[in-house]
């Protein structure tokens, strides 16, 4: 299983002095090693309890907290964002245990690990290896499937390996090879007294230069070997004679071919000394010959064996593991390398839009006067190939697609790929041939593997009559049923007993976490973060570790609440089979069903860091001070809006034809002016329609962008709106250096505040002075990053602090320029909260600030580098990028589960800086699986009924109140209790 750290992101970079020592395990029990005051104190805080210890936990905003986590338990991490959640589950426990185990590694690999710093924590004790699994994809590597990454295909490939029976290219019969116990089979059918012969072809060996032996130094060879007689038909020639030698020279060639080197002869009795010596015979010949032997009956036929793979003359591949690797040269298709696509001709390009038929031009490259001539031959053979031209091409059979693509035999249609090696032939001599190429250039599927990565030997072997990538490409409720009912021999079952029950447990553990839409050879890199982190959790509990501790990152995000259910029963296996499970979570039925939480707060930032409570669930309902326990007992509610704002489909954005994925040519009005909520299943199909149909297509409608854009017959209204942005997780800024003053263009105003006060005008300084990104006033000792990087060959990376500016960012002459008494590195370690009353004169200013403060963001520091932002902290500052923006009026938010990260108290600002936006005019479509925001919605768009291939049609649309009667819909039934 692939493992991710959660990046440690404390505000003091660690100094050279907090460095353990370069000696492994001396190294980390000194540094962990309490000291002689407070090691009584730390044994007494032992003793108290049974479990990890965590005593002074000070990383980032925690306040020198002591916490005791008993083990095997599933304990819930709950707070308001901000409060330091991540920072004791992931900066600290997960931060200490993993780095203990890479400490105990020798130098040599702790180069090639992951390099995690010792958290500020006093004391931790009891840990055990940690395993972080965290909201990220699981690999950019375009090799890395659904498969490979829940080590599935591994399996798959050894029962291939052990059970698979191959079948020929050309008869598809089942190609055995022979044992010498089969041979022996044969023998004890003969008669009594029955006489016959065993041997081997005669050989003809290859020398250097592709010369063969001659026959007279082959006979010698044969001699020397122990070989005294040849056989031709029933008679037997002895090389002992010279007599016999020289008749056997003097055959032609063609009889020389049909000789047998003769090993033993016999006449069949049963007794068990003739078996022996049929089997050693055979044995002989199959070593002697490269693998052939045979039996001659005198009288009778000739019975021919062979220890390959071979019928008709065509000899095949043995099965092993590597033969069915598509990472392997054994067994990647020679052609695309494994990667089941090449260069060459785009259908996508070709065919821009499925939903148009023939007729109507769906094969763009033959719409121009000049080509439109292969779109008459298309024609002409239409009727004769059973090719309708009035049909959507996307739902074309894959027959007529095919002779599309390849042209029809003894007509003059050649295809699209025909056409296409016209052009490239033309394209050698003229350039707007060579342009028109480019244009319809791209990847296209491996004609010689047709996707399917695997070399053509590995896909000539069978199990229950299935090939290795007809499996792959079922979905993973598919593979469970076909593997559950598989019909396969005694014999086999009992060879591949171990293999199936792997393959089964694992497809049984991804069911159970909502994930049997997906297929076995997605690939990881198409995966949410959501997705890819239930797959690490099923793996996890797939692979049967025991003692370790697991930390998650809001398990539930991507989630619909028919399956967090599914969710809490493998949380409970990870905890059962003997784990410890911490799982940083808002959710409410996770957090109900805990086993201990874990509250932080009582606010964000420096206004958190606290443990407010620590207990069950039941008590947390009776705590005053923790907020998550008012929300729970219903005391804190996300009130229902008093009214809702009404749809006007006069105004609307009209998807026609959307046939992307499993979306089943669905026709879908988006209202302006109104919040839409866009909801489902997990795998239903709302980021296809909303991300790759309804943005990517507006997007091109805007600025022309190139990406590629879902199919879909038409796309209407897109003039009615100034512009579309969509809002999502992904990190606003790459470097250290970006911060949320900068992103939000505040730190520009900062700065002119600074060029104008008196010191600064009297030393003539321009506010490009006062930036950290250009030469002038910075500390260019550290080019204003305030910390200075020193690399290590053998141990961690170590960042200290610049003895220049002290981790200031500026000359110290800079920071004499003060504006009410604060430098301005003051101002960028002032929260967003003390900034907004510090900088109260400046309305401007001010009132950014306070956009901040109103999406939950108060506790940031406006210098915190972004690099350490959370993915629901970058979605939150966009949106006050957006609300605080001029130019955000009459626009199209689409956001993608904005709710990520955060608390009930969260989600109240979030849907107020909602309103604020549909208040300026603009319209807002949120794809959100979170009840508290469906509600507030004054339209809902419900797709399923289920995933993959049983969703993709709108199931429900309206008001919440109809889709909480839709009976038909997932979503409302949980919906109903939320409208009371």
């Amino acid at each position: 299983m692939s493992q991710s750290s959660k990046p440690n992101h404390q505000n003091e970079p660690i100094s050279l002095q907090n460095e353990n020592p370069p000696v492994q395990k001396q190294a980390a029990s000194l540094a962990e090693m309490p000291s002689e005051d407070s090691e009584k104190e730390n044994s007494q805080f032992v003793s108290r309890h049974s479990g990890v210890f965590i005593k002074g936990a000070r990383t980032h905003n925690l306040k020198n907290i002591d916490v005791a986590i008993p083990r095997n338990k599933l304990v819930v991490i709950s707070g308001v964002s901000g409060s330091g959640k991540s920072s004791l589950a992931f900066d600290t426990l997960y931060a200490e245990g993993h780095r203990r185990y890479v400490e105990s590694m020798s130098s040599y690999i702790r180069q090639f690990l992951e390099r995690i710093p010792k958290p500020d924590v006093d004391f931790i004790q009891g840990i055990a290896p940690a395993i972080a699994i965290e909201q990220k994809t699981t690999s950019k590597n375009p090799r890395s499937t659904v498969g490979t990454v829940t080590e599935i295909y591994d399996y798959l490939r050894l029962l291939f390996a052990r059970i698979g029976k191959t079948y020929s290219k050309d008869t598809n019969e089942l190609v055995l090879k022979h044992t010498p116990e089969d041979v022996l089979f044969q023998v004890k059918l003969f008669e009594e007294r029955t006489k016959f012969y065993i041997g081997f072809p005669f050989p003809h060996h290859k020398l250097a230069k592709k010369k063969e032996r001659s026959f007279s130094d082959e006979l010698q060879n044969l001699k020397q070997k122990g070989f005294t007689r040849i056989v031709k038909g029933e008679t037997i020639f002895d090389l002992s004679s010279e007599q016999d030698e020289n008749k056997l020279t003097k055959l032609n060639k063609s009889e020389q071919s049909e000789l047998l080197v003769l090993t033993d002869r016999l006449a069949y009795r049963e007794d068990e000394e003739l078996f022996h010596r049929v089997t050693e015979a055979v044995e002989t010949c199959f070593r002697e010959s490269g693998g052939y032997a045979t039996v001659r009956v005198l009288g009778g036929r000739d019975y021919q064996f062979s220890d390959k793979l071979e019928l008709n003359g065509i000899e095949y591949e043995e099965p092993t593991p590597q033969l069915f690797a598509f990472n392997s040269p054994v067994g990647a298709c020679p052609t695309c390398q494994g990667f089941g696509r090449i260069p060459g001709v785009d259908e996508d390009a070709v065919v821009p839009n499925k939903a148009l038929s023939i007729r109507d031009g769906a094969i763009a490259c033959w719409n121009s006067d000049k080509h439109s001539r292969h779109l008459r031959d298309l024609i002409r053979v239409a009727s004769e190939h059973k090719i309708p031209l009035d049909e959507p091409y996307g739902s074309l059979s894959e027959n007529a697609k095919k002779i599309i693509w390849q042209g029809a035999k003894n007509s003059d249609f050649l295809g699209v790929k025909g056409f296409f090696k016209e052009i490239e032939r033309e394209a050698q001599y003229k350039m707007h041939y060579r342009v028109l190429l480019s244009r319809y250039r791209g990847y296209t599927v491996c004609p010689d593997c047709q996707g399917t990565r695997l070399r053509k030997d590995a896909l000539q072997v069978r199990v229950a009559k299935m090939t290795l990538a007809d499996i792959v490409e079922m979905t993973i409720g598919e593979a469970y049923q076909f593997f559950k009912n598989i019909e396969i021999s005694r014999f086999d079952k009992a060879v591949a007993s171990t293999i199936l029950e792997e393959i089964l447990r694992r497809l049984s553990y991804l069911v159970e976490v909502g994930l049997d839409y997906l297929t076995l050879s997605r690939p990881s890199q198409t995966l949410s973060g959501g997705e890819s982190q239930r797959i690490n959790l099923a793996t996890s509990l797939g692979s049967s570790l025991v003692g370790s501790l697991y930390i998650l990152d809001e398990p539930s995000i991507g989630l619909h609440q028919r399956d967090s259910a599914r969710l809490i029963r493998i949380l409970r296996k990870l905890r059962d089979i003997g784990n410890t499970v911490i799982v940083v979570e808002h959710d409410r039925e996770i957090i109900e069903a805990a086993d201990i939480i874990l509250d932080l707060g009582p606010k964000a930032g420096r206004h958190g860091g606290e443990l407010i409570f620590h207990g069950t669930y039941e008590d947390i309902l009776q705590s005053a001070s923790s907020v998550t326990g008012k929300y729970l007992t219903g005391k804190n509610i996300i009130p229902l809006p008093e009214k809702r704002r009404e749809p006007d489909f006069s105004r609307a954005i009209e998807v026609q034809g959307a046939m992307e994925n499993n979306l089943k040519n669905l026709d879908v009005k988006f209202p302006l002016g109104v919040m839409t909520c866009v909801t489902g299943v997990s795998g239903s199909g709302k980021s296809t329609l909303v991300t790759d149909i309804l943005y990517l297509g507006l997007l091109k409608q805007k600025v022309g962008t190139a990406e590629k854009v879902g199919t879909h017959k038409a796309l209407l209204g897109g003039e009615q709106i100034s512009k579309i942005e969509l809002v999502d997780q992904s990190p606003i800024g790459r470097t250290s250096r970006s911060n949320p003053a900068t992103y939000l263009k505040i730190f520009d105003e900062i700065r002119s505040i600074f060029a104008h006060t008196t010191y600064a005008k009297a030393k003539g300084w321009e506010p490009g002075y006062f930036s950290f990104n250009i030469p002038g006033g910075r500390c260019e000792t550290c080019a204003g990053e305030g910390v200075i990087h020193i690399e290590m060959q053998f141990l961690a990376d170590i960042e200290t602090v610049c003895e220049d500016c002290h981790g200031r960012r500026y000359k110290a002459e800079t920071l004499s320029a003060l504006y009410n008494g604060k430098s301005i590195a003051d101002v960028l370690d002032m929260t967003v909260t003390e900034a907004i009353e510090f900088f109260q004169d400046h309305r401007a200013l001010s009132r950014k600030l306070s956009i901040l403060e109103d999406v939950g963001l108060g506790y940031l520091q406006l210098g915190q580098s972004a690099s350490t932002l959370s993915g629901g902290e970058a979605q939150r500052l966009k949106l006050a990028l957006h609300i605080s923006s001029i130019e955000s009026r009459n626009a199209l938010f689409i956001f993608d589960e904005p709710t990520t990260g955060l608390h009930f108290d969260d989600i109240q600002k979030l849907i107020q800086c909602f309103n604020q936006l549909l208040a300026q005019g603009n319209t807002l479509i949120i794809i959100e699986h979170n009840l508290d925001v469906i509600k507030q919605a004054d339209w809902i768009i419900d797709l399923g009924p289920d995933a993959g291939n049983r969703g993709g049609e709108i199931v429900a649309a309206g008001v919440p109140e109809s889709i909480a009667a839709a009976e038909a819909s997932f979503t409302g039934k949980y919906l109903k209790e939320y409208l009371i």
